[in-house]
């Protein structure tokens, strides 16, 4: 590891084998744990534990307290709100040993995981989803989507820029924000421009 192309702070602790990006920032008292891989420019708030294994794409925000357990991928331009967790084991039991059979989890490009949020594995959550704060994640969420609650459950369609798309009756939504336009075909969004 060459400690000049990314920060970690004194207190973080960084197991060896882990490949981090240039400009990545790792800060107070985390754990980085043995062959994971980082991409370039993520940012890993306090308190936060990377188990073996994990792969984290560029520009990743990973905020306090976040426990990102190994089964796990994250695509870049994801933001992990904080203390939010993922599982690896459907049935875990102190007595049981189940490694070697962690389900996996993948985060679609520019989705983002609200505080406090639980996404119980083996469920995918898609490109630019939105996953509400407190929301217990139990089944995939598709690309755009929006979910609250627990379960979690859909209530909108979201744009990249974060705001609900209002299709009109021809199925097509237009961003307030960076006027993108996207499309409502069977159940998918899908942008066009």
């Amino acid at each position: 590891m060459n400690q000049q192309i990314y920060f970690a702070h004194e207190t973080a602790l960084i197991d060896e084998g882990c490949i981090i990006g240039e400009g990545t920032k790792i800060w107070h008292f985390s754990h980085i744990m043995f062959r994971c891989r980082l991409g370039k420019n993520c940012n890993i708030g306090q308190n936060v534990v990377i188990s073996p294994e994990v792969i984290l794409g560029n520009n990743v925000k990973v905020q306090n307290n976040v426990s990102v357990y190994t089964g796990v991928t994250c695509e870049d331009d994801v933001f992990l709100g904080p203390s939010c967790v993922f599982t690896n084991v459907t049935n875990p039991r102190s007595a049981v040993n189940r490694r070697g059979q962690y389900a996996k989890t993948h985060v679609g490009k520019g989705a983002t995981i609200g505080a406090n949020a639980t996404i119980v594995c083996g469920h995918n959550v898609g490109t630019y989803a939105l996953i509400g704060a407190g929301a217990v994640v139990t089944k995939t969420v598709p690309d755009y989507a929006q979910v609250v609650g627990n379960p979690a459950r859909q209530t909108a369609w979201i744009s990249e820029f974060g705001h609900k798309l209002k299709f009109n009756g021809d199925g097509m939504a237009v961003c307030p924000e960076s006027q993108q336009k996207y499309r409502l075909e069977n159940n998918q969004v899908i942008r066009i421009d």
